[in-house]
């Protein structure tokens, strides 16, 4: 049977590996061509990985919520389609139609792909110097559940189940304390306390401090999405030399105008909200200092002025940020940005966005929403040099032709890589896009 190798191909722009996230196929399944064989989640999209030729699934390159190179095997397929004869087991015990379900991050020798680990029915192991019978401990998702909730530490409890698994009546062992052994010395017994007196309150009974907290902890591996927010934003912090700048904008006129074209735009079946004047904004004063349009290359110390204006929307998801990108922004109309927004906005949130709607930014916007506050310091995008931060507008008094009256006033929040962008340069960016704003009817006189 001659053999194909599969590599994780190169999934998105700058990604260098990606997280398995669910396996649809298993070892001696025949898969046909472009059938799809597995999930894979970046820092840009989760994807679906198909089959780039028919034959048969004889392993798997990793398991459920492990991380993988590019260009690492991420399947082996025999390609005469038929399935290999099956090794003996080790284990005199029936195997499972399908592997047991396991918490990401632990239970590997059970995972598809990876070959089951024989072990005997034997006591369980030696206990080591430090205290742990096993760096990766096999247990189910329900002894877990049950170990966090007595707050027991799965490495440290000594295996009774078959192939070495932990069950819950070990953990249940465990967490109510190792049993005294036939003739061991009595235990010291704990200080005692004088009788209260007669009326006196019980004393309250305090738990060991550690043990009670330890209890009342959950701990989350760092993995999948939330590692790459993780990883660039601790790269952006550290790398560029942030400023910010906060200015007041009056949007009583956009408000307004918004208002009256809100209706048209859903009659087309599309919801305007102010996000899409916002990016029209934000490309006119781009044009005019395109500076802000630009990137540093790293790698080769270059500073990249791009003419294109692609835009880059913040979106919150359940799986953390995600910037779907709004592509050649000064090409589209209102409506045309106001749509692409929509369908962006559903992608991230279904998780069905693909890398190419995630990748080739130029400038990001973020919108903090109902949660605006007063202000904030957003953090940059890497490799851009400008975020803006949109917050919620509040009606505040503002002076018009002299007089105090009540406006719609919303904060900007702009951060600036400041190697690149010197502070005026900024604040103006930050002024034209304000005078856009204030001023909307010149978007509709400058709209390329």
């Amino acid at each position: 049977m001659s053999k194909f190798d599969f590599k994780l191909p190169d999934i998105g722009e700058g990604v260098m590996e990606g997280e398995i996230v669910s396996w649809l196929v298993k070892p001696g399944d025949v898969v046909g061509e472009d059938q799809p064989m597995v999930e894979v989640m970046t820092d840009k999209a989760t994807v679906t990985i198909t089959s780039p030729k028919a034959g048969t699934v004889l392993e798997l390159g990793g398991g459920e919520g492990e991380i993988i190179a590019v260009h690492s095997t991420l399947v082996v397929l025999g390609l005469d389609g038929a399935a290999p004869a099956p090794e003996p087991a080790a284990d005199p015990a029936p195997k499972r139609k399908e592997p047991v379900a396991t918490a990401v991050g632990e239970i590997r020798e059970e995972l598809p792909g990876t070959g089951l680990v024989a072990r005997s029915e034997t006591p369980a192991p030696a206990k080591s110097r430090d205290g742990f019978y096993s760096e990766r401990p096999l247990a189910t998702p329900a002894t877990r559940k049950l170990a966090r909730d007595l707050g027991v530490d799965l490495h440290t409890v000594p295996p009774t189940g078959k192939k070495g698994r932990v069950t819950k009546d070990d953990v249940r062992r465990q967490a109510e304390g190792p049993a005294p052994s036939p003739g061991a010395a009595a235990p010291t017994p704990a200080p005692t306390v004088a009788a209260p007196s007669a009326g006196a309150p019980e004393p309250i009974r305090v738990q060991a401090p550690v043990a009670a907290q330890q209890a009342l902890e959950e701990r989350t591996p760092l993995k999948g999405v939330r590692k790459r927010i993780f990883e660039s934003m601790a790269r952006s912090k550290h790398t560029a030399a942030h400023f910010t700048f906060v200015e007041e904008c009056d949007v009583t006129a956009l408000k307004a105008m918004r208002a009256r074209l809100k209706p048209l735009a859903a009659d087309k079946g599309v919801k305007l909200t102010f996000l899409p004047f916002i990016v029209k904004a934000v490309v006119a004063a781009l044009k005019r200092h395109p500076s802000l349009n630009s990137a540093f290359d790293e790698s080769t110390q270059e500073i990249v002025t791009r003419r294109y204006y692609n835009i880059g929307i913040a979106s919150s998801t359940e799986r953390g940020l995600m910037v779907p990108v709004v592509r050649d922004a000064d090409r589209r109309s209102l409506l045309e940005i106001a749509s692409e927004i929509g369908r962006l906005a559903e992608a991230t949130k279904t998780g069905k966005v693909s890398p190419d709607d995630l990748s080739g930014s130029t400038f990001t916007i973020t919108s903090l929403g109902a949660e605006g506050g007063l202000f904030a310091t957003p953090i940059l995008n890497m490799p851009e040099v400008g975020i803006l931060g949109v917050h919620q507008i509040k009606k505040k008094p503002v002076v018009r032709d002299g007089e105090i009256v009540i406006g719609d006033v919303m904060l900007l929040s702009l951060s600036f890589d400041h190697r690149i962008i010197d502070g005026h340069v900024g604040a103006a960016f930050a002024y034209e896009i304000i005078r856009y704003l204030e001023n909307p009817d010149r978007l509709w006189l400058e709209m390329g």
